[in-house]
Parts: C-alpha cells; structure tokens; sequence
C-alpha cells in the first residue's frame, strides 16, 4: 500500500486519468472494442471515469467475421446496455472479395484489421482511440507511449515518440495527426485478472476451461467453432480441456490445456506459467521477430 492506495487502485486512478484527459483534448475519441478481457477492463474503467453519466464517446468494434461466436454474443450484450453506443465497421473490400484466414495468409489481418480500422477511423472522423494493448503483451508493444501519435496516413513511426517523463502528457496534436491512447499500458496480465476478480466484470466464457472441439495444427490448438473451420488433410477433431489465454480470430488463435474455470483459478495458473499469452496468436508469427512492428508502423492496433 502506498498512500493507502493498493496497486491495483493506483492503476485504476492512472487508467482514468489517461481516459478523462483524452476526452478533454480530443475533438472526437473512440473506445476500440475487441470483446476480449482488456477490453472489458478498459470499458469497465471507462464506466467509472464518467459516472454518472453516459460514455462520451462510442465503441467501435472492426469486425473480420471470424472471431468466435460467443465473442459476438457478448458484443451484442454489451450493445444492448443503456448509455453504450456501438459501431460494427467491415471493409468492403475484404468483404467483397471473401477474405479469410485460411486462403490469404497475412492478408486477411492486413485488409480486415489494419486497413478495416483505418477507414473506420477516417469514415467517423475520430482522432483518437483507446486500445486495450498492454507494453507486457510483445516486444514492439512494449516500444509504445500510452499516446501514440499517427500521421495523416495512421502509420507509427516509433523513433518519433514524444516522451512521458514522470507521467506528463503532451496530448496536443499537430494538424492531420490522429492518437492511438493505450489506458492500460502500464498494467500486466495478471493486473488485469486480478482487476476483473476484485470488480467482478463479466468476461468472454472462452477464457474459461471447458471441454471444446479441437485440431492441433503449426503446434496451436485450434477450437472448431463453426461449420466454416476447414481441415487439413489427416486432421482430426479431438475433444481437449482447453481455454484461451488471447482471443482473435478463431482459426488463428490457439488454445491452451488447462482445468483453470475460474478467475481464481486461472489467477493461480498463471503464477506458475512461464509463456506469454500471445504465443497462441498465429499472426504474431507471420514474418518473424518484426512482423508486429511492422503490422503497427502500417496502421494495426
């Protein structure tokens, strides 16, 4: 305890300043919402920062139309909620040309998700948008400020990062400039699971353990989720104990074996596991090392 402020209430106080000055600062900001457990904490924080009254601002969620079924209905939950606003953006491109995991490679992230919230971005007109990336999660993640400033075009060019010495922010854009503001960078993941323990917010039950469907292919474990999952020659749908530690697309997000169904439980699973959590994301793994990088230079979250 410092100040009588426990780590997790200084985080919280830190997470909701960002979010209030942002709003301060920014014509029209948007809050990035991926139905994953760093989004439920920063739409939960964003709840607090302006009570009583309603967001300023809406959610967008850049749907690829892959991600699982139970990340949709929880989507669609959140967008029933009094005071929440929510915008579903597609690129019709991708859409037009039935971009997919499975017949384009990188190209399904590059049309759906990095060039889908650019022409969001561009089409609302908003200049800056909370995202749920925490520095802990990979190596070009951990290069960003908690205000990342884009140019005209949205790209990231990490030499040019204004500094954030002692927690100041210089949060005044220069003419065509855009921000991407990252609430929860300073939070790890087991930040976040104790956070959701201790407030009691709802999460995907995908995080859970339950016995699924699955294939294991390029050493991920792959759920079956629907009846567009296409086998590989010689591959069979087992029945594993599995959860997720990470949640994207469903054919390029592995699982884990694990008896972890509670937030407890995972909360001790986590204390003794020695891997990241995005070693299950297939697209981490495009083109080695710098393909992150490279992915937000270009625009991606």
């Amino acid at each position: 305890m410092i100040n009588g402020l426990s780590h997790l209430d200084r985080l919280e106080a830190e997470s909701i300043f960002i979010l209030r000055e942002t709003v301060a600062e920014a014509a029209r900001p948007v809050m990035l919402y991926s139905m994953g457990k760093d989004s439920a904490v920063m739409l939960h924080l964003a709840k607090k920062a302006f009570l009583p009254g309603s967001l300023p601002f809406p959610l967008l969620h850049v749907d690829t139309t892959w991600k699982f079924k139970l990340m949709y209905q929880e989507r669609d939950e959140v967008a029933a909620e009094q005071g929440i606003e929510l915008i579903v953006y597609r690129n019709p491109e991708a859409l037009d040309k039935g971009i997919n995991p499975f017949d384009h490679g990188p190209i399904h992230t590059d049309m759906w998700k990095t060039e889908g919230l650019r022409q969001a971005l561009d089409t609302y007109g908003f200049d800056a948008a909370f995202g749920g990336a925490r520095r802990d999660e990979e190596k070009s993640r951990a290069k960003e400020r908690v205000f990342s400033f884009r140019d005209k075009n949205h790209r990231w060019d990490p030499k040019r990062q204004r500094p954030e010495l002692w927690s100041l922010y210089n949060v005044r854009k220069n003419r065509g400039e855009t921000m991407r503001v990252f609430p929860l960078s300073n939070w790890t993941e087991l930040d976040v699971w104790q956070y959701i323990l201790r407030e009691g917010i709802k999460v995907v039950p995908l995080y859970f353990a339950a016995e699924r469907p699955t294939v294991e292919r390029n050493g991920l474990i792959l759920v079956v989720d629907d009846e567009r999952m296409r086998l590989q020659a010689g591959e069979k749908v087992v029945h594993r104990t599995v959860r997720f530690r990470t949640l994207g697309c469903y054919p390029l997000s592995g699982a884990v074996e694990s008896k972890a169904s509670s937030v407890e439980d995972i909360i001790a699973e986590m204390l003794t596991s020695p891997v990241s959590e995005r070693q299950g994301r297939a697209i981490d793994r495009d083109s080695g090392s710098a393909s992150m990088e490279k992915k937000k230079q270009e625009g991606y979250f």
